[in-house]
């Protein structure tokens, strides 16, 4: 490539890093920020809300509540104004049963709690059915977090979109920061510069380093995380990357269950049959979940979870609420490699796919992702406060010649008459 041809190239990626770099910097550092602090949310909550989440099981090995009977002493505490429409199981003795209540609100709310009128959950020992406690969502602190992360707080309509955008322009700037960081020699000074951060280095070198250096470190982990969250911001993006992994431009597409309204009912409690034969199949399972049925023809679904701490592999059960048969499965393992990616992709952002290690590593990488927009900014500030400096000296230069030409200074410090000073940069 002809050397002036190359030039033009990197002026266009080094103009494009850092305007894209100045429009979404301040939103790329909240995402970043909230991000970090969701990542531990559960691990956190486990400490703070120790009382409501774990129980102190039975010596005697007393067999739980049947979960019917559960349901109903949490719907009441629910209250009529927050129907229960979510159930979760754990399959360790020492965790409490969540029955979460949703009813959405005003979908045109200007706030993303707006969206939501009810989200709340009470937690109850299996074994004794009494209430460990009660969580409302809307105003727990990890809720707003993620809300903040998800749309700015904002109603999505309004607050994904710039998130979304914003993300877009994120890994843009990861792309063209790559490119600007690849050392046009290998020789070992420019190793040194390109793989090493000056910790002892005046500020200036040390800001440059931590944009340049760590960005290139955390750069597979950091499109990642920007990568699957694009897919929930954009439609466009999911049915991409799912045409990508399988190959084919045929969208997702789940069967759907019901249940016989003309059979005879042989069931006095559907909900505790379907759970029992869930943990039949997947007695392996740390934790089980289900929706509250909606009407005489819809199925009983029941998920089981391999992890505690994960979406991704779940394996739902149907069963017909009146009769109790097994009408059918949506399993993991069936599912074509564009599904499973989707399905992971939450695991995957939060780094739970990986277990500890992996939030830790989403958890560091998101740190420096925060960070990469304010020192790109100190780097910018400092070159504009040298080419200002620079351009000041100049000026007051040739203000001296000018004025010694015309005769109206002669200080022997100044050029000689006819001299000309460098000349000012346009």
């Amino acid at each position: 490539m002809p050397i002036n041809k190359k030039s033009k190239i990197n002026n266009i990626i080094t103009w494009l890093h850092l305007w894209l770099g100045l429009v979404s910097g301040i939103i790329v550092v909240i995402v970043s920020i909230t991000g970090c602090l969701f990542v531990f949310q559960e691990e956190i909550s486990s400490i703070t809300r120790h009382d409501v989440l774990y129980v102190n099981p039975p010596a005697n090995h007393q067999q739980v509540l049947p979960l019917s009977t559960l349901q109903a002493k949490a719907a009441k505490a629910l209250g009529s104004d927050a129907p229960l429409t979510f159930t979760t199981t754990y399959t360790s003795p020492e965790r409490s049963w969540e029955f979460m209540s949703y009813v959405p609100g005003d979908p045109d709310a200007l706030t993303y709690g707006g969206t939501m009128k009810v989200y709340k959950s009470v937690f109850l020992n299996p074994y004794t059915g009494a209430i460990t406690g009660e969580v409302n969502y809307k105003k727990d602190f990890f809720m707003i977090v993620k809300g903040i992360h998800w749309s700015l707080y904002l109603n999505d309509a309004i607050g994904q979109r710039i998130v979304g955008w914003s993300t877009f322009i994120f890994v843009i700037l990861l792309i063209t920061g790559l490119i600007m960081w690849w050392p046009k020699k290998w020789n070992k000074k420019n190793r040194d510069n390109s793989f090493k951060v000056r910790w002892k280095a005046k500020f200036k070198r040390l800001n440059y380093d931590l944009h340049n250096v760590l960005g290139f470190y955390t750069f597979i982990i950091a499109l990642i995380l920007g990568l699957t969250g694009l897919v929930w911001a954009f439609q466009w993006f999911n049915k991409a990357v799912y045409a990508t992994a399988t190959l084919s431009t045929k969208p997702i597409t789940y069967p759907t269950f019901n249940s016989d309204t003309t059979a005879v009912v042989a069931l006095t409690s559907p909900v505790d049959y379907a759970f029992q034969q869930i943990k039949q199949v997947y007695p392996e399972a740390k934790r089980y979940a289900t929706s509250t049925v909606a009407g005489k023809s819809a199925a009983i679904g029941f998920s089981a979870y391999g992890h505690e701490g994960t979406y991704y592999d779940a394996n739902t059960l149907y069963f017909d609420q009146g009769t109790g048969k097994r009408l059918g499965d949506v399993l993991f393992k069936k599912q074509n490699l564009g599904a499973k990616i989707i399905a992971m992709n939450y695991d995957i952002h939060v780094g739970a796919i990986g277990g500890l290690a992996g939030k830790i590593i989403a958890f560091l990488v998101s740190l420096v992702c925060a960070s990469l927009p304010i020192t790109g900014f100190y780097i910018w500030w400092g070159k504009k406060r040298k080419q200002k400096k620079k351009y000041k000296k100049q000026l007051k230069t040739w203000n001296r010649y000018q004025a010694q030409k015309n005769g109206v200074l002669q200080p022997s410090n100044t050029p000689a008459f006819g001299e000309k000073p460098e000349l000012l940069e346009q």
